[in-house]
């Protein structure tokens, strides 16, 4: 726990969605005339002002660098920026804050592991990703395939945008040395049971990652319960700040990886003759980092942790249950992607109308919603679309607002009729 963590972390024993939606300041204003209605929190989720006053307070009373100060504020600093670590090490359920590497974001994070992962690479030898994969998930695996002679693969998906896992398992030979998936896919909602895949990979040997950026929102992953060896998250997709991430990794996979980047704080000695490196986590840290959004982002998992999970799962199972039930109030409307476990998230197009045209006219009725192909194209390929219509709900969302939104939608849809 930081110093900087939230004032009670006592679970709410009931789930009250009005006194929530007050912990979140941005939820109370008016877009176009309208009360927002925020449904774009798969790209990126607001955030309770516990994070705003623990960021605040990081810069008025201990701002410093970390680690290297001889004084009291540097002190403060590397307190609260180790204590956040500690409290992501925590959530993860990950055996040492040494496994804990603070990134940009997920995207860094891959990139990270794929470069560290190259000199295991040569040609011939397939790193696995899947069909539902966002780019962040696929170019770097790409790049470093060009570089050492790999091959990505692409495990299938169904059309109810669910993993075909006869062709996972087909795919597994002994060329394949890594596997890297999503844990939950952000265009459809689905959620991929990655636990049982990295038991199969580790029965081939197989290195495993695990793109956790849309599943963390609403799940509390257990890293050594999955057996993954690499899991990677983005602060400002858990309701903290953006502009930081998180790299869970195996600490014997991390000590054999090379460092990524150069410079401050990931050496250990530096002569002209030979540079050493620091030990782990700090050997992937270089230079000054994101001191205020690391504790931002130890204030956001705290909130969290003060809420009834399991209630908190209940009311999101009931906003997409809602939205289920509207979607034939809209004639022409199709959800993409139907799988039987699954997120708050509908990604939809309706027939005669372009998704930028929706969310256009959505957002005249201050409702927020993400239209475009998702940084997901080879998923729009197999659906055969240019794009879709993503409404993401968290948990502060109400079914008011679910309502809103399909009333708002027969308005468009008669609108282009």
């Amino acid at each position: 726990m930081t110093d900087l963590s939230v004032a009670s972390t006592a679970k709410r024993t009931t789930f009250d969605v009005d006194a929530i939606r007050r912990d979140f300041p941005i939820l109370s204003q008016q877009v176009n005339g309208k009360p927002l209605v925020y449904l774009d929190n798969g790209a990126s989720a607001q955030k309770p002002e516990a994070v705003l006053d623990a960021m605040d307070r990081y810069y008025r009373e201990m701002h410093s660098n970390v680690h290297r100060g001889a004084h009291t504020l540097g002190d403060r600093a590397t307190s609260a920026f180790e204590g956040a670590r500690e409290t992501v090490r925590n959530f993860l359920n990950a055996e040492s804050t040494r496994e804990i590497i603070w990134t940009r974001g997920t995207t860094e994070a891959i990139n990270l592991v794929a470069n560290g992962l190259a000199p295991r690479l040569k040609a011939g030898d397939e790193i696995l990703v899947s069909h539902m994969e966002h780019h962040a998930n696929i170019v770097p695996w790409q790049m470093i395939a060009e570089r050492t002679g790999a091959k990505v693969v692409p495990v299938q998906v169904t059309p109810e945008g669910e993993l075909d896992l006869e062709s996972f398992t087909s795919l597994l030979n002994e060329k394949t040395r890594v596997l890297a998936i999503t844990h939950v896919s952000n265009v459809l909602g689905t959620v991929n049971p990655v636990a049982a895949l990295i038991e199969q990979a580790k029965a081939h040997g197989i290195i495993t990652l695990v793109d956790g950026a849309q599943a963390v929102p609403h799940y509390k992953p257990d890293v050594q319960a999955l057996g993954c060896d690499f899991y990677v998250f983005s602060s400002h997709k858990l309701f903290g700040p953006t502009g930081i991430g998180v790299l869970y990794g195996k600490a014997q996979l991390l000590e054999e990886m090379p460092p990524y980047q150069g410079g401050g704080e990931m050496i250990e000695r530096v002569s002209f003759e030979r540079t050493t490196w620091n030990t782990l986590p700090y050997k992937f840290e270089a230079g000054t980092p994101a001191i205020a959004e690391a504790v931002g982002l130890g204030a956001a998992i705290d909130y969290l942790n003060g809420l009834d999970r399991s209630a908190m799962e209940a009311a999101e199972t009931g906003l997409l249950e809602r939205a289920n039930q509207l979607v034939e109030t809209v004639p022409g409307m199709e959800i993409i992607g139907t799988a039987k476990n699954k997120v708050p998230v509908i990604s939809f197009k309706i027939a005669g109308l372009h998704p930028s045209d929706i969310g256009t006219l959505l957002d005249q009725q201050g409702i927020a919603i993400r239209t475009g192909h998702h940084c997901a194209m080879p998923l729009m390929d197999f659906y055969g679309v240019p794009g879709t219509a993503r409404a993401s709900f968290a948990f502060y969302n109400t079914l008011d607002e679910v309502d809103t939104l399909f009333t708002a939608l027969q308005k468009v849809q008669r609108l282009f009729a």
